[in-house]
């Protein structure tokens, strides 16, 4: 019954269009996102919970209360509402392929669109597994509507068990993590928690110490336009010298798809404009940040090179800082990375020590000041329509979470 409300409620959630947009200079940057974060804080009031408030930029936070005789710290468990801007979610039409057993999965709404077990050997894993996809039309949602639902979930039953002894939870569901702003309107004195938790990876009984270390760069090239028929001498034309840059770029190293483990990479991933002026965004990323400083350096060769090419054009590199890797804030509170270990091993899993690729709020979380690594809630190939997760692997983080109430409840305030 447990596993049958944890994919009636992921269900719900994921049916919601909440993708998020960074080119909106708003918090949120999309309005739709609120409809989920007013939907959570109704949920949280019905189940009872504490200081639950959904303030206006769509930030829910809710206690669950502790049960010890003692003292003991409150930690917080985030998960973020948003889905990536890189693929749509409008009319996210669930899958559901119960007791899978292995095999390529092709998707029903576009049949070119196949889950293939090569391309996931994750899959092979999760044979018996209740697993869910889209209709290979839309992202699924699952990062991080999966957590979300885990975190929803931990806390229906932690409720439903008043008798036993955990410690003070403080859910906290934020917007638009995936365009690197979940943090900017949080409030760390309002969370108030010795240390947080995101929901937000993979499979399941994984442990996020490291995550990348991560800037924004947007290239800009300003032309000069004129009628075709003119062109010549007068001319400078924008998309061009872009094309030019982004073909620059190493692709035998510092690409997506030729790094893994712990190479860092280049990744150009929009592009837009017309002869007058074209721009591209590129994300940069490794998990030190002497390296990115190198990725930046890079940039500005090719840049400086196709500045001499066409001395008429002016090409401009501007980087945004995102976030940094946790590894180094994490010391801060050594228990967070224990606690989670001993909260693996007692829902029956085994520990690993992973490193994400990628960034969470738990980044930046950390970065201000609240130590943070990252689970497991069983999501799966995310930001693409082949997204799936697992319904058994988010059942595991459910446990995960409550055995992590009942470690954090052993400890006294100090």
């Amino acid at each position: 019954m447990a596993n049958e409300a944890l994919l009636e409620r992921f269900l719900r959630y994921v049916r919601i269009d909440t993708q998020s947009d960074e080119t909106s200079s708003t918090y949120p940057s999309t309005a739709k996102q609120l409809t989920l974060s007013g939907m959570l804080a109704e949920e949280c009031r019905e189940l009872g919970l504490s200081d639950v408030t959904c303030d206006e930029f769509g930030i829910v936070m809710a206690t669950v209360p502790g049960t010890t005789p003692h003292c003991a710290p409150t930690i917080a468990l985030v998960a973020h509402v948003d889905t990536s801007p890189e693929y749509t979610a409008v009319n996210v039409q669930p899958q559901i392929v119960a007791n899978y057993q292995g095999g390529d999965l092709i998707l029903p709404g576009d049949l070119r669109k196949v889950i293939r077990v090569a391309e996931n050997p994750e899959l092979k894993t999760v044979i018996g597994h209740t697993l869910i996809t889209t209709d290979g039309t839309t992202l699924l949602g699952g990062d991080d509507k999966a957590g979300v639902a885990v975190i929803m979930q931990a806390a229906v039953e932690l409720m439903a068990n008043r008798g036993r002894a955990v410690a003070p939870l403080r859910l906290c569901f934020t917007c638009d993590e995936e365009i690197g702003r979940g943090t900017d309107k949080l409030d760390l004195q309002t969370l108030n928690a010795v240390c947080g938790y995101t929901l937000d990876g993979g499979g399941q009984g994984q442990i996020d110490s490291e995550t990348f270390s991560a800037d924004q760069a947007v290239v800009t090239v300003d032309g000069v336009n004129t009628h075709p028929s003119i062109g010549k001498g007068v001319m400078v034309n924008a998309v061009r010298i872009l094309s030019d840059f982004l073909s620059r770029l190493p692709t035998a190293r510092l690409s997506p798809e030729t790094t893994d483990g712990r190479d860092g990479f280049l990744h150009p991933y929009h592009v837009e404009g017309g002869v007058a002026k074209a721009s591209a965004r590129l994300i940069l990323r490794d998990f030190e940040t002497t390296a990115l400083g190198d990725q930046y350096a890079l940039l500005e060769s090719i840049a400086a090179g196709l500045r001499a090419e066409h001395p008429r054009a002016t090409i401009t590199i501007e980087i945004k800082r995102q976030y940094r890797n946790m590894r180094d804030g994490l010391v801060n509170e050594p228990r967070a990375l224990a606690k989670a270990e001993a909260a693996v091993k007692a829902a029956g899993l085994t520990p690993e020590h992973t490193i994400i690729r990628g960034g969470t709020d738990g980044s930046l979380l950390t970065e201000k000041g609240l130590p943070c690594p990252n689970l497991s809630c069983g999501q799966h190939n995310p930001h693409s329509p082949l997204e799936w997760a697992s319904l058994d692997e988010m059942a595991s983080a459910v446990r995960v979470l409550t055995h992590l109430a009942e470690e954090w409840g052993r400890e006294r305030v100090s």
